[in-house]
């Protein structure tokens, strides 16, 4: 299964938006988007998992380097995902005290700095 990335602007957010697995072989093609998007500027991300339907450590690796790096900026990342199988991943890592995970990109969006 292909991992699709698309990214969208929403105020001063990008939202990268994935769908499909994301595992050791996909997980380069997340890891260049997420730098792209840092490396232009776009240090406010939230990162759309809606349509991720697995994902194993290698996508939880990129996502906790990403985070570091974008907090380094002063920036913040959000997740969202409603998919149980994927907030499962989040939950037994501990990772879901971690990043902050919404329901909806619209949420995501509208949600004031923590």
């Amino acid at each position: 299964v292909d991992l699709e990335i698309t990214t969208s602007r929403s105020g001063v957010r990008t939202v990268v938006h994935v769908s499909g697995e994301i595992d050791v072989y996909t997980v380069p093609a997340l890891r260049d988007r997420l730098d792209a998007e840092i490396d232009s500027g776009h240090h406010e991300l939230v990162v759309d998992l809606g349509g991720v339907t697995f994902m194993d450590s290698t996508g939880l690796g990129v996502l906790v380097g990403r985070l570091k790096l974008i907090r380094g900026f002063g920036g913040s990342m959000r997740l969202v995902s409603a998919h149980e199988r994927v907030l499962k991943v989040f939950t037994i890592t501990g990772l879901d005290k971690v990043f902050e995970i919404f329901p909806t990109v619209d949420e995501a969006v509208a949600a004031s700095a923590s």
